[in-house]
C-alpha cells in the first residue's frame, strides 16, 4: 500500500503546484485579478510543503515526481483547457509515469 500512497501524494503533489502557476497565468495572460496572486502563493506553500512529505531521497522524490506532474498537465490541458489529449501525448505520458514508477518503486539495498 506505500506504492498508493506515494501515487496519490504525488497527485495532489502536482495539483498544487499546477495551481499555483495556473491563477498567475490567468492574471498576466488573460487579464484576470491580481488578487489570484493570493491563492496561488498558498497553492506554492502547499506544494513545497507536500514534497517534503515524501519518505525518500529529495532528488529521487523530484525526479519521480516529473512523471506524475507531466499526467496531471495533461489531464489539465484535457478537463480545464478543453484541449483534448493526443495520442503523443498519451503515449509521453504512459512513458512518464513508467519511469516514475520505476524510480520510485525499485527495490534498494536497505
Amino acid at each position: 500500500m506505500p506504492e498508493a500512497k506515494t501515487t496519490l501524494l504525488f497527485l495532489l503533489t502536482a495539483i498544487a503546484e499546477i495551481v499555483g502557476c495556473y491563477l498567475p497565468y490567468l492574471w498576466l495572460r488573460q487579464g484576470k485579478s491580481i488578487w489570484l496572486l493570493i491563492p496561488a502563493a498558498l497553492s506554492l506553500t502547499l506544494f513545497a510543503w507536500l514534497l517534503s512529505l515524501h519518505p525518500t531521497a529529495a532528488g529521487r522524490v523530484y525526479a519521480a515526481y516529473g512523471g506524475v506532474y507531466i499526467f496531471v498537465a495533461i489531464l489539465w490541458l484535457w478537463l480545464v483547457d478543453g484541449i483534448k489529449p493526443s495520442g503523443w501525448d498519451i503515449l509521453g505520458t504512459l512513458v512518464a509515469l513508467t519511469g516514475m514508477a520505476i524510480i520510485m518503486f525499485a527495490p534498494r539495498a536497505p
